[in-house]
């Protein structure tokens, strides 16, 4: 059902993107013979108002390609609006509502052979103080000492135990496993009428809210590809459609806002990286026509081919690489390699 849904996401971006030159060709006087969304057979189709073919000018054709991506943009920000008015967890204020008290000590786990009881208040860890849940889990899995002071509050007298946190495996959202330092400790359950903050603006401020979101992915994204392309940050942080699954998967887990919001910051992504500069990307196809604004003239035949390829075989590159940072966030080369080992 995930793949089901994630699936019919992909299709809704993809359709929204080619609808976006699309409806721009026809109204310009582009005559487009065939708009289709997939591969193979077809299956259904209508025919509606054919168009005359023209020659187009240079801002004619940029305006066509540049709607695509644009229209994406519109799709996020309306996925942001829409996520704002309705109503959206605030996962930090949430978090620091969920006090660092113990609901549940695991068998045989570090905290219980420290002594740890349900119901103990966790004050401080090596003298830092807790406050709340989150605190005390990034206190213990970012800690390097064999072992830990804790100071606790059990029936309004506080104490002080020594516990050694074991590593165990836990399990992200992709189904990859990582090593963590762990006592053995879970909260006492949400209560999601009391603990969880659900935050919702009216009308105007959520229009103000999601435009503020959707600038800030912008600009977040192009520092992102900057600080890739100069090597500050990992290519291995580009996330393919693979990723993207993973994530849409974990989304749905959690609710509807979530799911929209998550769809919201695909679609802009989406439009994002079809605005950079390469063949046969949209942003690709802009600059060639802005070069031949420039000069005057359109490139040579000679010259517009292998800038095409050029494009193509690079981005069938990115595409390759990014695929095996997929596969390798999932775990799935580290399954191969062992296979290939054995």
């Amino acid at each position: 059902m995930s793949l089901i849904i994630f699936m019919f996401i992909l299709s809704i971006l993809i359709l929204v993107h080619e609808w976006g030159h699309f409806i721009t060709a026809k109204k310009c006087g582009v005559k487009v013979e065939e708009f289709s969304l997939g591969f193979g057979p077809k299956l259904f189709s209508w025919k509606n108002d054919g168009t005359e073919y023209f020659t187009k000018t240079a801002g004619q054709r940029a305006l066509i390609i540049l709607m695509g991506p644009v229209v994406n943009l519109v799709l996020a920000f309306l996925c942001f609006w829409c996520v704002y008015m309705v109503g959206f967890v605030d996962m930090d204020q949430s978090s620091k509502n969920v006090a660092a008290v113990v609901g549940q000590v695991l068998e045989n786990s570090a905290a219980s052979q420290a002594g740890l009881k349900t119901g103990d208040k966790i004050l401080s860890i090596d003298g830092k103080s807790i406050a709340h849940w989150d605190q005390l889990q990034d206190a213990i899995t970012t800690s390097t000492a064999p072992s830990l002071v804790l100071t606790i509050e059990r029936s309004k007298q506080d104490m002080t135990l020594r516990i050694s946190p074991k590593e165990s495996d836990t399990e992200d959202i992709f189904g990859r496993h990582h090593k963590s330092r762990l006592i053995g400790v879970a909260p006492k359950p949400i209560d999601s009428a009391k603990d969880m903050v659900i935050k919702r603006y009216d009308f105007f401020t959520a229009f103000v809210k999601a435009g503020q979101e959707l600038g800030d992915i912008t600009v977040k994204s192009y520092v992102a590809l900057y600080q890739m392309a100069i090597g500050e940050r990992s290519p291995k942080e580009a996330m393919g459609i693979v990723g993207m699954f993973f994530v849409i998967k974990f989304a749905l887990t959690i609710g509807f806002s979530f799911v929209l919001h998550i769809v919201g910051i695909i679609s802009a992504s989406l439009a994002i990286f079809n605005l950079l500069p390469v063949i046969p990307l949209d942003g690709g196809h802009l600059f060639l026509i802005g070069l031949e604004k420039l000069r005057g003239k359109a490139l040579s035949m000679k010259t517009d081919m292998f800038i095409a390829r050029a494009g193509f075989t690079l981005i069938i590159m990115l595409a390759i690489f990014v695929f095996y940072s997929d596969f390798e966030r999932i775990g799935l080369i580290d399954k191969i390699r062992e296979v290939i080992h054995v």
